[in-house]
């Protein structure tokens, strides 16, 4: 009696804890190939960009709602158009030296739709003085 009691507990376990996963998949999710992209040594005054990619593995359309900044010299732009499950779509993250020296990390925030919201990426630059 006890075998069976505990393989039905067993099953019963695995059982819920599929389902559980099976819910939390739903949805869209977004991936991004990097979470970090270092431009290294820059001189004060330039300005800087990168194209932070993605993908939505999940099983619904992703909808990015807005991306935030740590400060006005870093400037994203996206599209608000929907991500289809599967496909791709990007980030263009531009930064601006002017005023700032040393090395500097800036955290954006990507707010979404995504089941994994919100989701973060950053730039780290190396900002020389002019000479």
């Amino acid at each position: 009696m006890k075998p069976l009691l505990y393989s039905l507990t067993l099953f019963l376990t695995l059982f819920f804890n599929l389902q559980v996963k099976a819910q939390t998949a739903n949805g869209a999710i977004l991936e991004f190939a990097e979470k970090s992209f270092e431009f290294g040594d820059i001189v004060q005054g330039d300005s800087v960009k990168h194209v932070f990619k993605f993908i939505n593995t999940g099983n619904a359309p992703l909808m990015l709602r807005e991306v935030l900044t740590t400060c006005g010299c870093t400037v994203p732009k996206f599209s608000k158009d929907p991500v289809m499950p599967g496909k791709e779509g990007e980030i263009l993250v531009k930064f601006n030296s002017e005023g700032k020296e040393g090395r500097l990390t800036k955290v954006i925030t990507i707010l979404s739709n995504a089941t994994n919201n919100p989701a973060r990426v950053n730039i780290v630059v190396n900002v020389q003085p002019k000479k």
